[in-house]
């Protein structure tokens, strides 16, 4: 299965994002022939982090059919990234997940909400509970043989979720993100390295990059690893996009070596 990680630096305009997204994945086609795109967190509209954007995607309104649309219009699987949604009183920060007719394939709403209080040279402070609504449950779709389990950002540092994925058979993580760039330095590619390794799975990442506003700048850096933990598509720190392919052979392979399988414990 060949796909093709995103990764730009969204602004508070959607209109702004999601023509950038259209070139990207134009550009990402013209080279091959690629099933599915995947989107960094907020992809839609980005923030500042203290209020929600004004462009909230609710059920079938201009955001959401926006959305829709790119998926349609390039025909392609579009998974992963995220948008700020409205849920009655409550803002949700939500992974759309849509097939090229247009379907809704399954959604995920983000369950670990990012808190960071950070002093010195990259003075960071970020509460997400002041914007967004935590969800609740897990959310997994198959996929040309591929079981792909759903997850956003600050949950990559819950290898719970992981492990509860991997019970349930999943064999690909989706992480889109927007990693700040002093946690995104000291952490990001050790956190997706771990998961991939310690799940014998693909880790799919793709990430915000560059700065967005004055409050938020990200660190980049998407990536896709494989099972063993081996870097196989990167975007570095730029705009741009990365085309992979993944393999069921390579995942039957890395886990016909070692059982992983977890033991209860009592």
């Amino acid at each position: 299965m060949k796909i093709a990680i995103i990764q730009i630096c969204s602004k508070l305009d959607p209109l702004t994002n999601v023509d950038k997204i259209n070139d990207f994945i134009a550009k990402a086609k013209a080279e091959t022939d690629i099933e599915a795109v995947f989107l960094p967190e907020v992809f839609y509209s980005m923030s500042d982090g203290t209020k929600p954007t004004p462009y909230l995607v609710e059920k079938n309104n201009e955001h959401y059919t926006r959305i829709q649309k790119m998926a349609m219009d390039n025909q392609v699987y579009l998974l992963g990234g995220s948008a700020a949604t409205k849920l009655g009183d409550k803002v949700v920060n939500r992974s759309y997940n849509f097939a090229p007719d247009g379907e809704l394939i399954r959604d995920y709403d983000k369950i670990h909400l990012f808190a960071v209080n950070l002093q010195g040279k990259n003075k960071t402070h970020i509460d997400e509970s002041m914007v967004y609504s935590a969800g609740s449950h897990l959310r997994s779709f198959d996929l040309a043989g591929f079981k792909f389990g759903l997850s956003i950002c600050f949950d990559l540092r819950f290898p719970e979720i992981f492990r509860e994925y991997y019970t349930q058979g999943v064999n690909v993580f989706t992480v889109s993100s927007a990693f700040t760039v002093p946690t995104g330095k000291a952490h990001w590619l050790t956190l997706l390295k771990a998961r991939a390794i310690e799940n014998q799975s693909y880790v799919i990442a793709s990430a915000q990059w560059g700065e967005h506003n004055e409050k938020i700048k990200t660190y980049g850096h998407s990536c896709v690893v494989d099972p063993w933990g081996d870097v196989i598509a990167e975007c570095g720190d730029k705009e741009g996009y990365a085309i992979c392919e993944l393999s069921l052979e390579r995942i039957k392979s890395i886990r016909s070596r070692m059982d992983m399988s977890p033991r209860v414990l009592t």
